[in-house]
């Protein structure tokens, strides 16, 4: 899944005293592989979620599992929660752009497309990003290469969806909503580019409020649109459980700590796998059906989607 939440990255401090040696961790590539299936999964988590509750207790559910494996991590860093009312105001705004909106709308998508289609659509925000910086960020010039990748991205999105057929057999609305969901990252993302670049504080104590705001407010959406559910269903509890202990807040530290050692640059090529693991999962575990169309436009979409991502080279 693309980026569940997005903080700003500050340059270290030369005048810092040098850090203590760290310990040693997992291999980078290994923690590239493992988060690159836990949100290939997630697609198919959500699905199995909604088949026990309804799409906003899933949601609550996945922030709320999400945001207690933040806090334990805050905890074992001994981190506390940012301060001042103008940080708190950009995070709730932030929260519900990153997260209490899109893992809502796929949650209600994947009520009526396969989990396959929803994790294609996904795959399109880097296109989505692409167009919306051109214009909401002055630093973001286009290019010939840019242009002809978000051309070829959405080039992509019609093969996927069937254009040609007049996109028979296809559930508008939860195409629609996963779309929109899948727009709502780079929003989101530009919006937090804007007003907490710099911030002092730290990727895990924004990324804590963040997704504690969400949390807040699906826990005030969910109870004025949903009823309590009749029966316990064990299932997908489970699978929220893991939706959001691993799709959200384990996902959220291994992201960090990649980006942190290789780079942004690296770390964002995780979304060009969600998609290929989303459309096997569905396939595989849930018995859902692909026809040529899906992997193919599901090729042009990423091939286009890379493309967005390739930087102008500077001058000497």
């Amino acid at each position: 899944m693309s980026s569940v939440t997005a903080t700003t990255t500050t340059a270290p401090d030369p005048t810092d005293p040098a850090p203590a040696p760290a310990r040693p961790r997992l291999d980078w590539r290994l923690r590239f592989v493992a988060l690159s299936l836990i949100w290939g999964f997630s697609f198919l988590l959500i699905k199995v979620g909604t088949q026990g509750y309804a799409p906003f207790q899933v949601t609550l559910g996945r922030l709320a599992f999400g945001t207690a494996v933040l806090a334990v991590a805050m905890a074992v860093r001994r981190e506390g929660l940012p301060r001042g009312a103008r940080t708190w105001g950009h995070l709730a705004v932030a929260g519900f752009l990153l997260n209490a909106l899109p893992f809502s709308l796929f949650a209600f998508a994947e009520l009526t497309i396969p989990s396959t289609l929803a994790g294609i659509c996904n795959a399109t925000s880097p296109l989505w990003g692409m167009a919306l910086s051109l214009v909401a960020l002055r630093e973001d010039r286009p290019t010939r290469v840019r242009v002809a990748g978000l051309g070829l991205g959405f080039l992509g999105v019609l093969t996927v969806l069937g254009a040609w057929q007049g996109f028979e057999g296809l559930d508008a609305r939860g195409t629609a909503l996963a779309l929109i969901a899948s727009l709502s990252y780079p929003v989101g993302w530009i919006y937090v580019r804007r007003t907490l670049a710099g911030s002092s504080h730290s990727h895990l104590s924004l990324t804590g409020g963040q997704l504690l705001l969400a949390t807040v407010q699906l826990a005030i959406v969910t109870p004025l649109f949903t009823s309590a559910p009749s029966g316990l269903a064990i299932g997908p509890l489970l699978a929220i459980a893991a939706l959001g202990t691993l799709g959200t807040g384990l996902a959220v530290l291994v992201q960090y700590g990649i980006v942190a050692e290789v780079g942004p640059t690296t770390g964002q090529m995780v979304t060009y796998f969600v998609p290929v693991i989303a459309a096997a999962a569905g396939v595989l575990l849930l018995g859902e059906t692909l026809t040529w169309s899906t992997p193919v436009g599901a090729a042009v979409v990423l091939a286009g989607a890379a493309l967005t991502q390739v930087k102008p080279k500077r001058p000497a």
